[in-house]
């Protein structure tokens, strides 16, 4: 089964758009950055003076790509070749994946079934540089996770 955006082409493109996008809806001071000591794509900008910063990992993607599409002796590239293809596929789907998912919030604003703050919430900037969520995961304000 293909991965959702596997063959995504627009890549940077959507960078474009995700753009467009906020300043339709009266975002301002857009920036983006790539992380690739991360391994991440990080998406910033500014509503009324509320600064929002989304972040995605291209990490994340590779590794459910390569989940989807194990490299075997069978593969026609070597195993590091194969999750250069991995990265290089996740660099473009988080591009339409970010566009998507920030299209759906911004609609549902528009039509009045989240707030923006409820959107957006754990991308929120506080003072402090960090997020609303990167501060309720290191002040353990959320359960941890239940393993399986």
């Amino acid at each position: 089964m293909a991965l959702p955006y596997e063959s995504a082409t627009s890549g940077e493109r959507a960078l474009g758009e995700i753009q467009k996008l906020l300043r339709g809806f009266g975002c301002s001071k857009f920036g983006s950055m790539i992380d690739d000591e991360e391994g991440s794509v990080l998406v910033q900008f500014e509503y009324h003076g509320q600064p929002v910063s989304v972040k995605a990992s291209m990490r994340g993607y590779a590794a459910a790509w390569l989940k989807e599409h194990p490299w075997s002796t069978r593969t026609k590239a070597t195993k590091v070749q194969h999750e250069r293809k991995a990265l290089d596929i996740a660099s473009v789907a988080v591009y339409s994946i970010l566009r998507d998912w920030i299209k759906g919030q911004l609609t549902a604003i528009d039509t009045g079934i989240l707030t923006f703050e409820g959107a957006f919430l754990g991308q929120l900037l506080l003072p402090s540089g960090k997020t609303v969520l990167e501060h309720a995961q290191a002040s353990k304000l959320l359960p941890a996770p239940k393993e399986d």
